[in-house]
């Protein structure tokens, strides 16, 4: 049996999604959890593999059980897949930083990672103009300067379509860095927080601040709107732009085709980026 798992998380406290050796990540304590209830060793996968100190709101991951754990699970006293949830966050304790929203079996052919067909992040930003909230600063980074969203948004549209972002990508041998940009832009909302909505195939790694680090530097006034098309187009990494924090940076969304596409879509995706797994 595979389950899909639909959870959350506040990364302030986790060195990232991925499980490493004595540092406390996502994975690591959804896994502990899961190990406790259902035995075994548990190994989820997830739709993005978020850095150290980057949220979730909407993050996706699949687990495949084993027979015995299949057999817990149904022999429980609430047999089904979706009372899952419950028992996780139960084992989890109160106000944890991680929360498992639902469990469902999985659709045939389901995989978390390889069957996306796009992720979407949000970035957050206080400025002098909005001015700097204690209460908001676990998501939101502040910019010492009055930013122009304006200037911001035009430089972020300018940077869709399919591309080599090697300019916006921490390097990883034999990993490729084309990615289509669906979506790109930035607003402010009714509290005058700049926000921004990134939506790709896939991210690169730390791919999304740098993108952000090139905008705020257009919304500062550094570079020329123009300029951020053109570092991506010259394909090296440039000290002209900042990698901004991982606390502004939230996975919001993960999207998935039809059912019947699910199998087909993973297969297409894992030939091409076997060695290339999605983070931001």
């Amino acid at each position: 049996m595979r389950l899909r798992i639909d959870l959350a998380y506040d990364g302030t406290d986790f060195r990232g999604w991925a499980r490493q050796p004595n540092l406390r990540t996502v994975q690591g304590t959804l896994e502990t959890a899961i190990a406790r209830i259902l035995g075994g060793d548990p190994r989820l996968v997830v739709a993005g593999r978020t850095d150290a100190g980057v949220h979730a709101s909407a993050q996706v991951a699949h687990l495949d059980l084993t027979e015995g754990q299949e057999r817990r699970l149904l022999s429980g006293r609430h047999p089904e897949p979706r009372a899952l949830a419950a028992r996780i966050n139960g084992v989890l304790g109160p106000y944890p930083d991680v929360a498992v929203h639902r469990v469902d079996v999985a659709p045939e052919g389901f995989d978390a990672r390889f069957s996306a067909v796009w992720r979407r992040y949000a970035y957050r930003i206080a400025d002098r103009t909005t001015g700097y909230d204690p209460l908001e600063r676990g998501r939101t980074t502040w910019v010492g300067a009055s930013l122009d969203v304006a200037a911001m948004d035009a430089a972020a549209r300018s940077l869709r379509g399919l591309h080599d972002f090697a300019a916006y990508c921490k390097p990883r041998e034999e990993a490729t860095t084309i990615r289509t940009l669906l979506e790109y832009g930035w607003r402010r909302d009714e509290s005058g927080i700049l926000v921004a909505s990134v939506k790709a195939d896939a991210f690169c790694h730390s791919m999304v601040r740098a993108l952000v680090g090139a905008c705020v530097a257009a919304g500062e006034g550094r570079i020329e709107v123009g300029r951020v098309a053109e570092i991506r187009d010259e394909l090296a990494r440039t000290n002209e732009i900042k990698v901004l924090a991982a606390r502004g940076l939230t996975l919001t969304e993960v999207g998935y085709p039809a059912d019947e596409l699910l199998a087909a879509r993973a297969e297409q995706t894992r030939a091409r980026r076997e060695l290339d797994p999605p983070v931001a």
